[in-house]
């Protein structure tokens, strides 16, 4: 089955359904809509809860719109979120770097 991995913070608002938004850059999964995935706490690796896909698309980084952050965490600025993506996927994370936007619903 498919995981999806989350920082540790992110979490509470996963369960909580605060966060139903998750961006993939380099998406190596494939996740596709109506896939169902594993949630993982990315610190501890222990899985949190399962989730159905619900919706996908991919547009670049530069083109992303304010109803593209619904259910996803926020940013300071746009040079913060290209930061914080170079965190997790290095030097290569540009404007023009595709991101998938991951849209889903928590199973009980």
């Amino acid at each position: 089955m498919k995981t999806i991995k989350f920082r540790e913070y992110l979490v509470p608002l996963v369960l909580s359904g605060e966060k139903d938004c998750t961006w993939r850059l380099f998406d190596d999964k494939d996740i596709q809509v109506g896939d169902n995935v594993l949630l993982l706490n990315w610190n501890t690796k222990e899985q949190f809860g399962s989730a159905l896909i619900v919706s996908v698309k991919e547009k670049m980084l530069k083109e992303l719109q304010d109803s593209d952050f619904e259910g996803h965490e926020k940013f300071e600025s746009t040079e913060k979120m290209y930061e914080e993506y170079r965190k997790y996927y290095g030097d290569k994370v540009a404007p023009e770097s595709v991101v998938k936007i991951i849209r889903f619903t928590l199973q009980s």
